[in-house]
């Protein structure tokens, strides 16, 4: 299982992600919201600003503050890699 820095070292398998999402419209707000009151939200932003959202295949919903680019390009390295 290929694992993905999502940033300050907290990881996510690579295997389980659907989408690296922009957190700044109003659809992704209420995901947010809707996934915090659910109980499906994980907070990898160490306090910082979210700056993505990762949604998984089991329904949670990671916010990170790494940029949605720079995910998507780690994201693709480790996929490489494994093959």
């Amino acid at each position: 299982m290929q694992m993905v820095n999502v940033g300050f070292n907290n990881f996510v398998a690579v295997e389980r992600i659907i989408a690296i999402l922009n957190p700044e419209s109003a659809p992704m707000k209420r995901l947010r919201e809707e996934a915090r009151q659910s109980n499906a939200l994980v907070d990898a932003t160490q306090g910082r600003r979210t700056r993505s959202i990762i949604l998984m295949d089991t329904g949670t919903v990671v916010l990170s503050g790494i940029q949605e680019e720079t995910l998507a390009q780690r994201v693709t390295h480790t996929a490489v890699k494994d093959v």
